[in-house]
């Protein structure tokens, strides 16, 4: 579970150090894909006379699709197979992006600031790389980032910490000095494995997912502690947080 709210005292995150670049996951995190998802899987066990409960979302998210929908097939001891699933989930999911793919709050407004800086950046998803580049496409996001990471440039997913190593690789930094912006306990998980600076953002039923490790968790990628963990005084700059948004911290303040 989640840890529970902390006083007021504690709102700020642990005293981290300067951030040299950042990265970001995808689904759930820069664009609305996993609520999304949430409703394909709905209909891909309604159509099987199945329920997708909490557990088994909780089970599936932030992994690699062969993953999740093997997991899916495991849960509910379905016949179909992982290829016949994955058909089946881009027909219903393709009708969904048409009308229903925007970007998260904040992160647009976040991306700006970032280019304001010259903070490096890419993205690390679990989603394959024609997924990737086609939801980032469509809402304007694909050429913000140096390079795009997926499940076909990994051994292992998430939670395994490959993608955020080869992540900070690409970025030519530190793992300690790039910040990770993650909405999944699998996600976050990696992260903190490949020893970066974590930031949770999680959503929906993601907030009762487990951030043990985590530096803090913000509200949205408005969070002006996500600004001040960017912008603060000795690492690129100091901006002007956009929302007055608070998160809480998984840590006691160290405001040193």
């Amino acid at each position: 579970m989640m840890h529970a709210q902390p006083s007021e005292s504690s709102h700020k995150p642990r005293k981290i150090p300067p951030i040299a670049a950042v990265a970001f996951d995808l689904d759930g995190l820069l664009v609305n894909t996993e609520e999304l998802y949430q409703e394909v899987g709905t209909e891909l066990l309604l159509r099987r006379g199945c329920v997708f409960g909490p557990d088994l979302l909780h089970a599936m998210m932030g992994r690699p699709q062969a993953v999740s929908l093997q997991t899916m097939i495991d849960w509910h001891s379905l016949t179909d197979t992982v290829e016949t699933l994955a058909a089946e989930t881009h027909t219903i999911f393709s009708v969904l992006l048409e009308t229903r793919l925007r970007p998260m709050p904040g992160a647009v407004a976040l991306l700006d600031a970032m280019d304001a800086s010259g903070i490096p950046r890419g993205v690390a998803t679990s989603s394959g790389p024609e997924f990737a580049m086609d939801v980032l496409g469509r809402v304007g996001l694909r050429d913000r980032f140096a390079f795009i990471l997926t499940s076909a440039d990994v051994v292992h997913g998430k939670p395994h910490p490959e993608i955020y190593h080869k992540a900070a690789s690409r970025l030519a930094v530190a793992p300690g000095a790039m910040l990770v912006l993650e909405d999944s306990q699998a996600g976050c998980q990696a992260a903190v494995a490949a020893g970066a600076v974590v930031i949770a953002i999680p959503g929906g039923l993601s907030r009762s997912h487990d951030f043990t490790g985590v530096n803090y968790i913000a509200e949205s990628l408005a969070d002006p502690h996500i600004y001040s963990s960017l912008f603060q005084s000795g690492s690129i700059a100091i901006l002007p947080h956009p929302s007055s948004a608070i998160g809480h911290s998984t840590h006691d303040s160290l405001d040193d």
